[in-house]
């Protein structure tokens, strides 16, 4: 109906025609449309006015609406929730049996109201950019996500995503970390390998740290980490940096960033980070059944291609580790990123020099200069998570006093076994407690036990060889 109003114009357009002389077949020629449409409409004046379109039937009734409480909710924990994320997981968690057409057209009308009601009106900008296509297994794209306090309520302060996407498919991996550092970086690469079956023949990045040894001026050459360098070399792929100030260089990675926070994050509340990476294992299939908007491929089919043109992951794992110099304490705890790690008390000494090796899941403490066996290594501790943690190993402290050869005497008479006596421990025998351990001489109650003799002052004039003045 729309159709054929739009046609009523264009022929009232060209009715001069018409009554200039011109032909039926020419008004169709000059307008594009078929010679009967044209005779139809100018032949005799045809209609007056175009057609009035049926008026539209009422959503009343619809299946949509059983289902607009559970996506009111959800709009309203998350307004800017994907029309395709909703109807995945109407499917997914309440069998809906609607087209995804009809949510479109639900939440054109609820995603305003609501919008108003929470007071908030999205908004988003275009960019233009130049697209490019890979051949199968080629390259992959890294980026970080920032995910915040997902877990502050659990005690985790900050949440990372760590993403990798296979160019040629779309085919994504992502895992959930608590930090950015240089191990966790190279350890969710491992993860990664893992997930997709091989190794990509280069990795595209920004600028990171954990690649970059240090920024330099547009067009020179970028110095990379020597880890990086060593890992990608372990694993055989090309690292490709970006120039600077091109986000879009990795566009691809960059999508994925948005898409799991829309699929697998958002709406949704999690209480740990094996519990966020289960998530996103869960949905991986439903991604992979999708057909991408921009190879018009389903993502499964296209990934298997992917994964076969991947180089075989090296039977033996390269373990990168981040390495810094820490002074020993008095209390022989070596301080790492906030938190303590104890040494041997046997192995070192005050302010000694040591060498911190972090990797993803441990903290391994060694010397600068071998021992004579040449061995440095004094200690392997789990990585504490957070900070003002104290990871101490017992064993560590058995060299250093305790306190429990320490005592106190109040006479100097020898006891059978021929030593003083020791009146808080006679009286702590007399209670039936064990005598000998220093948290009992800090104890005021079983010091007042102790019984004094009293004597007269002239006793000790007597000692003395004085006498009162008289």
């Amino acid at each position: 109906m729309v159709l054929e109003a739009e046609r009523w114009l264009d022929l009232r357009r060209f009715r001069a025609l018409r009554d200039a002389g011109a032909s039926i077949s020419e008004i169709a020629r000059e307008t594009g449309l078929n010679w009967r449409t044209v005779k139809k409409y100018l032949e005799d004046d045809g209609p007056a006015a175009p057609p009035v379109a049926a008026p539209r039937r009422s959503r009343r009734g619809q299946v949509i609406d059983a289902y607009a409480h559970v996506i009111d909710a959800w709009l309203r924990a998350e307004l800017l929730l994907k029309a395709s994320v909703i109807h995945e997981r109407l499917v997914e968690q309440y069998g809906f049996t609607g087209h995804y057409q009809r949510v479109k057209l639900y939440l054109q009308e609820a995603r305003p109201k609501i919008a108003e009601e929470l007071g908030y009106t999205p908004s988003e900008l275009a960019r233009l950019h130049r697209r490019f296509e890979v051949v199968p297994g080629a390259q992959a794209q890294v980026d970080w996500g920032d995910e915040g306090a997902i877990l502050a309520h659990v005690g985790i302060a900050k949440v990372y995503s760590f993403h990798m996407v296979l160019s040629y498919s779309r085919d994504p991996f992502v895992c959930f970390t608590t930090s950015q550092d240089l191990a966790t970086f190279w350890a969710c690469h491992r993860r990664a390998f893992d997930h997709f079956g091989g190794v990509p023949a280069s990795i595209v990045y920004d600028r990171t740290k954990t690649v970059v040894r240090r920024h330099v001026a547009p067009g020179k050459a970028v110095p990379l980490h020597p880890e990086a360098v060593a890992f990608a070399g372990h694993y055989g792929f090309d690292i490709d940096v970006l120039a600077a100030y091109r986000p879009t260089g990795k566009g691809r990675v960059e999508r994925q960033v948005t898409i799991i926070r829309d699929h697998v994050l958002a709406g949704r509340s999690f209480s740990s980070l094996t519990d966020i990476d289960n998530a996103f294992l869960a949905w991986v299939p439903l991604r992979r059944r999708t057909t991408h908007r921009t190879h018009g491929e389903v993502i499964g089919i296209r990934a298997r291609r992917d994964h076969a043109a991947l180089r075989p992951v090296p039977a033996k794992p390269y373990l990168v580790t981040d390495r810094h110099l820490r002074h020993v304490g008095k209390d022989c705890l070596v301080a790492f990123e906030a938190n303590l790690y104890s040494v041997p008390a046997t192995a070192v000494f005050h302010r000694q020099l040591v060498e911190i090796r972090a990797s993803s899941a441990t903290v391994s403490i060694h010397a600068t200069v071998p021992d004579s066996s040449g061995i440095t290594l004094l200690a392997v501790h789990p990585r504490a998570l957070g900070r003002a943690a104290r990871i101490v190993d017992a064993a560590h402290w058995d060299a250093l006093p305790d306190g429990h050869t320490r005592a106190t005497t109040t006479s100097h008479e020898p006891d059978p076994n021929g030593g003083p006596v020791d009146e808080l421990s006679a009286a702590r025998r007399r209670r039936g407690q064990p005598a000998g351990a220093l948290r009992f001489l800090l104890a005021r109650t079983e010091a007042a036990e102790v019984e004094v003799g009293r004597r007269p002052l002239s006793v000790y004039d007597q000692i003395t060889g004085t006498g009162p003045f008289s």
